[in-house]
């Protein structure tokens, strides 16, 4: 199957990122957002990852502009999925909305089309009932930032067929992704894993062992990750980790997903990390730190 056109639903920190890849591979991509200036915001955000492309040489002017030109926005999920190969649904992580979302696709796609959810930790079985076939549906965990970071997890549901597997597997692909298959089980391989060991890196500040830093640092260096579990708890946002590690706990009853009461004390005091501009760090906002180098120089 020859994905052409493509539609995201919810042009947030995943949706934009996913248009973007998907617009870059070729293909005409509708996006619709129902927050007021969800699409205005994405559009900036996609045009600044590509001018920085262009800056370091890795994409020219044309690609660019042509990239940009295969973007548009639709005024409802009906008219962004008509005639749509592949529909991601890229909403937050809250089972009801992205249930709410696939119910709207009822009725407006095509016989053929593929209806992926980009989750990271719900369940896919549990979703499934809501889209148009259960059968054309399938998980896709794209990563944060999704223009750069190679993985996709690709789900497949107790129903999700094999052909619809390979789609997503050789889709990915095209996107110049590294995709894996994994069965639906709550976390899959890659939150089931980091959720465990984010959880166990707060109990550890929480406690003074050691300070975000060198906790962070101590992953680095001591195990080859490219980023702490701390650092990326504040990129992905202390409130969407705590909503997982919620989710994982209470589905797997393992204590090694029990949030540590730091955790909730932080998201309460509105410490969700680089979007809030404080957590674990502290994040300036572009402008401050525009000015702090400025003063630097």
């Amino acid at each position: 199957m020859k994905i052409e056109r493509a539609a995201v639903i919810g042009a947030g920190t995943m949706g934009h990122g996913i248009a973007q890849v998907c617009a870059q591979a070729g293909c005409e991509v509708r996006v619709y957002d129902p927050a007021p200036g969800g699409w205005s915001n994405a559009r900036d955000r996609i045009r600044a990852n590509l001018d920085k492309g262009v800056s370091l040489g890795k994409l020219s002017e044309t690609d660019r502009d042509k990239t940009l030109s295969l973007i548009e926005s639709a005024p409802s999920v009906r008219e962004a999925v008509d005639e749509a190969d592949l529909v991601v649904e890229a909403a937050p992580e809250v089972a009801k909305v992205k249930r709410r979302i696939l119910a709207e696709l009822n009725g407006a796609l095509t016989d053929t089309a593929v209806v992926a959810t980009n989750t990271s930790s719900l369940s896919i079985a549990g979703l499934a009932p809501g889209a148009p076939d259960p059968t054309r549906f399938v998980g896709m965990h794209f990563f944060n930032p999704v223009h750069i970071m190679r993985l996709v997890e690709v789900v497949a549901g107790p129903e999700t067929s094999p052909d619809t597997v390979v789609i997503a597997v050789a889709f990915s692909e095209r996107l110049g992704k590294d995709p894996i298959v994994v069965r639906d089980s709550p976390g899959f391989a890659s939150s089931r894993l980091g959720i465990a060991l984010g959880m166990e890196a707060i109990r550890m500040v929480e406690e003074e062992v050691a300070s975000p830093a060198d906790i962070d640092k101590a992953m680095k260096l001591g195990y080859g990750h490219p980023m702490g579990p701390l650092r990326l708890t504040d990129l992905v946002g202390l409130d969407v980790r705590l909503a997982i590690a919620d989710y994982l706990h209470e589905e797997l009853g393992s204590s090694s997903f029990t949030p540590p009461t730091l955790l909730r004390e932080m998201v309460a005091e509105g410490r969700l990390g680089k979007k809030s501009g404080r957590g674990f760090y502290h994040w300036p906002r572009e402008e401050d730190a525009k000015t702090t180098a400025g003063d630097a120089e």
